[in-house]
């Protein structure tokens, strides 16, 4: 269970360190009732739901559903709403042509058009679309995307997501960069440039939150060093009115990697101090003592000469 093992962390840790989702399966036979026992039992510091239904088992996928639906979800806003939490995590994307053909009945709740309005009829909440929405990881390839690219000058469907504060009016809409960096940055990172400049454009570089999908993908350390290395060419700046996004430790990387993330968990400074000198830290601080591999130092006692 999520909320266990986060408890089994933090315990060890000493600290704060792990957050849980619960998750959210509406259509289901007594789903409201299943999400108030997960409020009072799990005790989540957000929910997750996935608007395709069951995205590991497409062919099972009885229940998809859009975010905008006002008799089916808001609802569930209430609930959430009440229980005093405020982030709203969506699976969206990953979901290419090659998929589309077997399912064609699934994409119209893959894409992000039930966002805006929904985002706009609760302000109170944060809708957090993972993956940016970016279509063409799980099965697709990113050949597809700058392809698109070239003829349209758009990405599927990380600028529909990125122009929904425009188009609404909002501030409450984050894209999360699981699988769309990993599944760009090193195949082309000219799509990657791409797409974080026009989620940085489109969302502002306050809401766009580091994620790495990292049991798909290996250590995401990988992933944090291509950001930190990642600039939006000259040329592409100029042609789409992007911004730098700056050095390794600049305004932007920073706030993507972590404090936008704090913020949305209300992770204070104080909490995030802790950090710095829990379990966790010293073991770390330890290894680097140490150095790789194993230590040929002798333990044990030390008989004294005697005389």
């Amino acid at each position: 269970m999520k909320n266990e093992a986060r408890a089994k962390i933090n315990q060890q840790a000493g600290s704060k360190r792990a957050f849980a989702h619960a998750i959210f399966t509406p259509g289901w036979p007594g789903w409201l009732e299943k999400v108030d026992e997960a409020i009072d039992k799990l005790k989540p510091d957000s929910f997750k739901g996935y608007t395709i239904g069951d995205n590991t088992n497409k062919h099972l996928a009885k229940h998809p559903y859009r975010l905008d639906d006002e008799k089916l979800m808001y609802p569930f806003y209430e609930k959430v709403v009440k229980a005093g939490l405020v982030n709203v995590c969506i699976h969206k994307g990953l979901f290419p042509p090659q998929v589309e053909t077997n399912f064609p009945h699934l994409l119209g709740y893959s894409n992000v058009a039930d966002v805006g309005k929904a985002a706009k009829d609760w302000p109170q909440l944060n809708f957090i679309i993972y993956h940016s929405a970016y279509r063409f990881a799980g099965g697709g390839t990113v050949e597809q995307a700058w392809q698109q690219l070239q003829r349209t000058s758009r990405v599927e469907w990380v600028n529909d997501l990125a122009e929904i504060p425009a188009q609404y009016g909002v501030k409450n809409v984050y894209g999360d960069l699981g699988q769309i960096f990993a599944q760009s940055t090193m195949a082309d990172p000219r799509v990657c440039a791409f797409m974080m400049g026009s989620l940085v454009k489109g969302l502002g570089a306050s809401n766009v939150v580091w994620g790495s999908d990292a049991v798909w993908t290996g250590s995401p350390q990988w992933q944090i060093e291509a950001l930190r290395r990642l600039e939006i060419p000259d040329e592409m700046q100029k042609k789409y009115g992007f911004k730098p996004l700056g050095p390794a430790d600049g305004q932007v990387k920073k706030a993507i990697f972590g404090d936008n993330n704090a913020r949305l968990y209300n992770f204070t400074p104080q909490q995030r101090s802790t950090l710095e000198n829990d379990r966790f830290a010293q073991i770390k601080e330890n290894y680097k003592k140490e150095g790789e591999g194993r230590s040929n130092r002798t333990y044990g006692y030390i008989r004294k000469r005697i005389g």
